[in-house]
């Protein structure tokens, strides 16, 4: 009889799970599936619980969805909670268990307070997920409202990387493809084509004093000029009623940018209802009492906040932009 040393049978069986884990990603990554990917820890699990209820919610029959989450810490409850989700629709949902000491050069970057570790997850995706070849990426303060079938077939060529304007004008006039990263196609081989990964981690470390906007900065300024742009209906990014990206009616993604959040009491974020429309479908709904706190006090409140934040606002051009796309105008782009 062979007798095994514990030590190394534990290394054989870490060795034989991570095989069988990339099996499993390598038999759901096919060309008929839609990839998606999002990153959180525990403290945004609920969050990307809702995203994913949404996607699965708004995907065409044919649709088949493989999820991959980038697991920063979630815990076995909210774990049990997402796989649930599966009851909307039939769909692979793989925990990807992430080591944070890969991201220890992106820990401390001086940037927005609410940026958190897991949004540098996306830099390291093509060593992450190494058998898939393209993914969407989504942040957990998104709503989708359409089938992400023609936004996951986005022809890109060579490029590496696809994804909506930002909002904020001035950086496009830096860069004419400024992309807002919170919904990114990202073609997977591309990105191992061009070293993209190592390109990323280089540019942080030059960099890492001046960096502003986190991973978002990151990944335009590597991929500066060299980013395929889609149409704004596939993140509508929006922070108030007149901040937004595109006024259109029929958003395909709804993006909340910004500190406000609509999971906030009294939040002022502009089409929050969608929010709270999948959070009450979701495992994580809330009842009538707090349902009545965040959708009715919270509202009152947040208007109040937003009069004192902004006391002119019914005399800036934006507002008034804002309230004849939203409510006066009958016509639209297609």
């Amino acid at each position: 009889m062979i007798k095994i040393m514990p030590e190394y049978g534990n290394i054989i069986f870490s060795r034989m799970k991570e095989e069988v884990r990339m099996q499993k990603i390598s038999s759901v990554g096919n060309a008929e599936s839609i990839n998606v990917c999002l990153s959180c820890d525990n403290n945004y699990a609920m969050y990307a619980g809702v995203v994913i209820t949404s996607i699965l919610n708004n995907a065409n029959e044919d649709d088949y969805l493989n999820i991959f989450i980038l697991d920063g810490g979630i815990s076995p409850e909210n774990k049990n909670k997402i796989l649930s989700l599966k009851s909307i629709k039939p769909c692979e949902i793989n925990f990807v268990q992430i080591d944070e000491r890969m991201f220890e050069d992106f820990r401390g970057i001086t940037t927005h307070a609410y940026i958190s570790l897991p949004a540098y997850y996306r830099l390291k995706m093509p060593s992450l997920l190494p058998q898939i070849s393209r993914i969407i990426y989504f942040d957990c303060d998104v709503i989708v409202e359409h089938s992400l079938r023609e936004l996951f077939n986005t022809e890109m060529g060579d490029l590496s990387i696809a994804g909506v304007l930002d909002v904020k004008k001035k950086m496009q006039k830096i860069n004419p493809t400024y992309t807002n990263s919170g919904i990114l196609v990202m073609d997977l081989v591309n990105m191992r084509k061009t070293n993209m990964e190592s390109k990323f981690f280089e540019y942080t470390k030059e960099h890492y004093s001046e960096i502003v906007c986190g991973d978002q900065e990151i990944i335009n300024q590597v991929c500066k000029g060299n980013i395929k742009n889609v149409d704004s209906k596939w993140n509508v990014q929006i922070s108030n009623f007149s901040n937004r990206s595109d006024y259109t009616k029929n958003p395909y993604i709804v993006h909340f940018i910004g500190k406000n959040k609509p999971w906030q009491y009294a939040s002022f974020s502009y089409r929050k209802d969608l929010f709270y429309k999948y959070l009450q479908i979701s495992p994580w709904a809330l009842n009538k009492k707090e349902l009545f706190k965040f959708r009715v006090k919270g509202e009152f409140v947040g208007l109040f906040k937003y009069i004192l934040h902004r006391p002119l606002f019914m005399l800036r051009p934006k507002f008034w932009y804002a309230f004849f796309r939203t409510y006066l105008c009958l016509w639209e782009k297609n």
